[in-house]
């Protein structure tokens, strides 16, 4: 296999595990059922609470010191207030809740210091040449896209109330993994010089999916019948997610 053709697999797959995690809409037809919502809103939770912990903060810290992620985090936070004021002006046509306009945005905005990673990984190899380094590149991104099959899921279904239409959500979950190949190619061509700012990067994202996880999607799962629901949900997205993320080295 080719460095370049390794280097395009790579680019398209992190895409692609999104796209087959936002497909996991078409298997409903109808709407989804009160409690298994209840489900989905604690899924994602526990998904995006262990993606920021694993697959962001702690590679941030291992690249850089507690006072830059620590305030990357906090930034993230302000971020997604920032968004609260920019949610209204966002058509109404969209048809989208704010908890699902949220979803969409700190997902997407996680999946830019992930893209950048694939590219900073298959710029390192093509500076240095050798297959090894392109198999280690590649590794990484099937890594990443593993992980992203969840994350897919995290967006479309809950759009999918909101929209009551299975096409409509799927490409609303297609449009956040487009970050991944498109900041790919950006962290590929400036591999030399972006790196310095990804610390800060993947602490801003991981602050604002925790802060939707605190502020949206827990209280979405506080229904009186299906609390326990929510909370088993939580810790089942936490689990798929970690071990994801520990087992493939995230």
């Amino acid at each position: 296999m080719s460095h370049t053709i390794m280097t395009i697999i790579g680019f398209l797959f992190v895409f692609v595990m999104t796209a087959l995690g936002a497909a996991l809409v078409f298997c409903f037809k109808k709407g989804i059922p009160e409690r298994l919502q209840t489900l989905f809103f604690g899924i994602a939770a526990g998904v995006m609470s262990a993606a920021a912990v694993w697959s962001l903060i702690i590679p941030a810290l291992e690249q850089s010191g507690f006072l830059t992620v620590g305030g990357g985090c906090l930034l993230g936070g302000v971020f997604m207030i920032c968004l609260d004021f920019l949610a209204p002006k966002i058509p109404k046509e969209s048809g989208l809740s704010q908890r699902s306009t949220k979803l969409f945005f700190a997902v997407t905005l996680h999946n830019i210091p992930e893209g950048l990673a694939v590219g900073f990984a298959f710029g390192a190899a093509y500076a240095a040449g050798t297959t090894a380094a392109y198999a280690l590149a590649l590794g990484l991104a099937f890594g990443i896209g593993l992980q992203n099959l969840p994350e897919g899921a995290a967006v479309s279904l809950p759009i999918k109330n909101d929209l009551n239409s299975n096409k409509k959500a799927f490409l609303y979950g297609l449009c956040s993994g487009l970050a991944e190949p498109i900041f790919a190619v950006v962290g590929f061509l400036t591999s030399a010089t972006l790196t310095i700012i990804q610390p800060f990067l993947l602490s801003l994202s991981a602050g604002a999916m925790l802060f939707v996880v605190a502020e949206e999607l827990l209280p979405a799962c506080e229904n009186e019948k299906t609390r326990k629901l929510g909370a088993w949900g939580f810790l089942i997205g936490f689990v798929i997610m970690m071990s994801l993320d520990v087992a493939l080295g995230g």
